[in-house]
């Protein structure tokens, strides 16, 4: 079984058209937005439709919990007063074009999904879908965190395979939660982003998830993660920052990816 996940477009209509041309190649058998669609750039609109086109199971990041509800907060963790300022002139831009038919579906969209894998192999697989953490739509998972901690996350939520965005830095932790004799191995996944990326790295990424019928929570390497990156034009995404409204930072950091 082959799973495709993506998150954290943030209105970069060409970065997602991008990235869904890259997963069509690959033939998924099942594909799962984690949520983010608007915000920072000029295409909200544009990119709800796309999932929506194709029937694409989602889930609401904070930006889309915010802006589905006609708020002026995202939930965003801005560190600085410039960060802070202007994040307000991004979601009041965002709040300002998009069609009351997009803002409903954002309003609508669920805060997790939960797929329960058959193995032929011992217990069935929890696979959790969530934006930033189980516990709250704007945690910060990152790949830093304590390993005690990560892991009462994913136990506290019955995640055998707990897949995120959020930070746009993807990652693949495998923590233990069983004894040496008897491991029972959990997957904390971050998927990093399609359309703003932090990690230094300008293209766009999402993630492929793999298993077969000898994938178990006993082996650690039976369950497979590949981190896809793929470029798109970024300069088309860039110029349309830069003749809109938004913050020019917003322009830069599709370049640097910061």
């Amino acid at each position: 079984m082959k799973i495709a996940l993506f998150s954290d477009i943030h209105a970069n209509l060409p970065a997602l058209e991008a990235c869904l041309a890259d997963i069509e190649q690959r033939q998924p058998d099942q594909i799962f937005c984690l949520g983010d669609l608007v915000g920072y750039n000029i295409w909200p609109n544009e990119v709800i439709r796309e999932i929506r086109r194709r029937g694409i199971p989602t889930i609401a990041g904070n930006y889309d919990f915010g802006i589905g509800r006609t708020s002026d907060d995202c939930r965003c963790a801005y560190k600085t007063d410039e960060e802070k300022a202007n994040g307000a002139v991004s979601i009041a831009f965002t709040n300002q074009i998009v069609h009351a038919d997009e803002r409903q579906y954002l309003r609508e969209l669920p805060k997790h999904i939960r797929v329960e894998i058959e193995m032929q192999e011992g217990h069935p697989i929890s696979l959790l879908l969530v934006h930033g953490s189980p516990r709250k739509i704007n945690e910060y998972l990152f790949e830093d965190r304590e390993e005690k901690s990560l892991l009462r996350i994913l136990e506290g939520a019955n995640a055998d395979i707990l897949c995120f965005g959020h930070t746009h830095k993807p990652y693949h932790r495998v923590l233990n939660s069983g004894t040496d004799a008897e491991p029972h191995f959990r997957h904390a996944i971050n998927i990093g982003s399609v359309g703003k990326p932090k990690d230094g790295d300008p293209r766009g990424c999402y993630a492929i998830l793999e298993l077969d019928e000898h994938s178990n929570l006993r082996n650690e390497n039976s369950i497979r993660v590949e981190f896809v990156r793929f470029e798109y034009e970024v300069e088309m995404a860039v110029h349309a920052v830069e003749k809109s409204p938004l913050p020019q930072a917003y322009a830069m950091a599709l370049r640097i990816a910061k």
